[in-house]
């Protein structure tokens, strides 16, 4: 899970792991704590998009946070994917759903207003 997907429920009102459970059936949330880094920050910043960064920290709450030697968010993504430490990545950031596809890494992302959908690379 990367940090805007923890914010969906928020920015475009989708139950993301609703979604999940539904595409995936059984699977085990995973976030990087580069991820969840990013969420403390962005929910020091208020506003709207405070709010759901403090959404995606409690939803994140929800995930096995895993470490990497990656500091920066969509490199740790990346690397976790490309090293087989996790099946795929849900983002709806266009230039990582680019960067994981030509990594050879699974991406779900949302198709439509309110429905996830998984690319094969």
């Amino acid at each position: 899970m990367d940090t805007n997907a923890l914010m969906m429920p928020i920015e475009v009102d989708l139950r993301v792991f609703e979604e999940l459970d539904r595409l995936l059936g059984e699977y085990t949330p995973v976030v990087p704590a580069a991820v969840i880094a990013e969420l403390e920050s962005l929910a020091e910043s208020g506003g709207t998009a405070g709010r759901a960064a403090q959404v995606g920290l409690d939803l994140a709450d929800r995930c096995e946070s895993v470490q990497s030697t990656e500091s920066y968010a969509d490199d740790a993504l990346v690397a976790l994917g490309t090293t087989g430490q996790i099946d795929s990545v849900v983002t709806n950031d266009a230039p990582l759903r680019n960067r994981l596809l030509e990594a050879g890494v699974p991406v779900i992302h949302l198709r439509g207003r309110n429905q996830l959908t998984r690319t094969q690379p």
